[in-house]
């Protein structure tokens, strides 16, 4: 990574990352929209593992190829080489959560009155933040987590590299406010520990 997004932050942000977490669409809609802000492809440390979370098919295909080092040969990707995202990696640093442990944090954890609604129940999906925190919840021993949303989210702007103040933006596919409330009711636990901004 390069450019705004690590500019002044080069010793925190890409550097120390062991696992990244992401649905084929959210990464490549992360490399198209952010490419003019630097993020110009996804960490690329040996010894990362990247973490599929299976939204469709898509995700399926495309780690089977990365895993085997082949072009994908169908789908909305046909004809990506894997490897210009992640490198030539071993197949031990590809990884994909189950959707069974995807449904079982989305209903026992991240419980969306988006669920009960026709209008929105097919377009929810707990958010990448999210399903990655509590897969390290899940995991780990310790967890503490900054940059994720808390109640003074107004303070700040959608992206810690605007050069000018953006408001975080609500969509109906995710259910941030909730994640927020849940963030919260953790941290007072002593579930993870919360960092603020």
């Amino acid at each position: 990574m390069n450019g705004a997004i690590t500019k002044g932050f080069e010793e925190d942000v890409g550097s120390k990352i062991s696992f990244y977490g992401f649905t084929t669409n959210t990464m490549k809609n992360a490399l198209r929209l952010y490419k003019r802000d630097g993020f110009t492809r996804v960490p690329q440390g040996r010894n990362v593992k990247y973490v599929f979370i299976p939204s469709g098919l898509r995700d399926y295909i495309m780690m089977s190829s990365a895993v085997q080092g082949q072009t994908v040969e169908s789908g909305p990707d046909k004809g990506d080489r894997p490897w210009k995202y992640f490198g030539h990696k071993p197949a031990e640093n590809f990884k994909i959560l189950h959707p069974g442990f995807i449904s079982y944090v989305t209903h026992n954890f991240l419980s969306s009155p988006h669920l009960s609604s026709i209008r929105t129940r097919d377009l929810y999906m707990p958010s990448t933040g999210a399903l990655m925190l509590l897969t390290a919840l899940h995991t780990c021993d310790q967890v503490s987590a900054f940059g994720f949303i808390t109640s003074n989210v107004s303070s700040y702007s959608d992206h810690y590299y605007d050069s000018v103040s953006k408001p975080l933006k609500f969509f109906t596919n995710h259910d941030l406010r909730m994640e927020r409330r849940l963030w919260a009711a953790l941290h007072r636990k002593r579930v993870i520990t919360l960092q603020h901004g």
